[in-house]
């Protein structure tokens, strides 16, 4: 017999006993009365939740790709808004990250500054960090006084929560 990935219930269906699980993500209006499970993360899928309930995120195509954990960019492309790497060297300065990779001219979901980026790496718990280059980040703000940093963007973004989390803020940034 197949494992069910939620817990299962005996119910009365046509006067006979059965065994249904809850469904951890919903097809819409066909899952309509059917009891909830969470997923394998322990929470309840998006599409399980009401309408303005959940994640406030913004969808918009990539105009090129982009890694997981990456900062992005909203920029106008061809008269409608997209995505691209954020990048202290040419003046994109961070609007927000993704969780997932995204393949050029695929639909990126972009999380908004002021949440926790959890799709990085290498990063020192309780350690401020700093818009870096093609969407990283960096541990060190950008001198002012250095030259070679004139027209650079110098962005604030968060503390590590955790070699793996970033808790970031939307504080803005400098063109120095």
């Amino acid at each position: 017999m197949a494992t069910q990935p939620t817990q299962g219930f005996l119910a009365r269906v046509a006067g006979k006993t059965k065994q249904l699980f809850g469904v951890a993500a919903s097809a819409g209006a066909a899952d309509a009365g059917k009891i909830a499970a969470l997923g394998p993360d322990g929470r309840f899928d998006q599409s399980l939740m009401p309408a303005g309930i959940g994640a406030s995120t913004i969808v918009a195509p990539a105009s090129e790709a982009i890694g997981a954990g990456k900062f992005v960019n909203f920029h106008a492309n061809g008269g409608a808004m997209s995505v691209r790497l954020a990048d202290n060297s040419n003046g994109r300065q961070a609007d927000g990250y993704v969780k997932d990779a995204v393949a050029s001219a695929a639909n990126a979901t972009v999380y908004p500054l002021d949440s926790t980026n959890a799709a990085l790496t290498g990063l020192t718990p309780g350690g401020r960090y700093w818009l870096g280059t093609a969407g990283g980040v960096i541990n060190t703000p950008l001198d002012a006084a250095d030259a070679a940093n004139a027209g650079r963007i110098c962005q604030e973004l968060g503390t590590a929560k955790s070699a793996t989390e970033l808790v970031t803020d939307d504080l803005g940034y400098v063109t120095l």
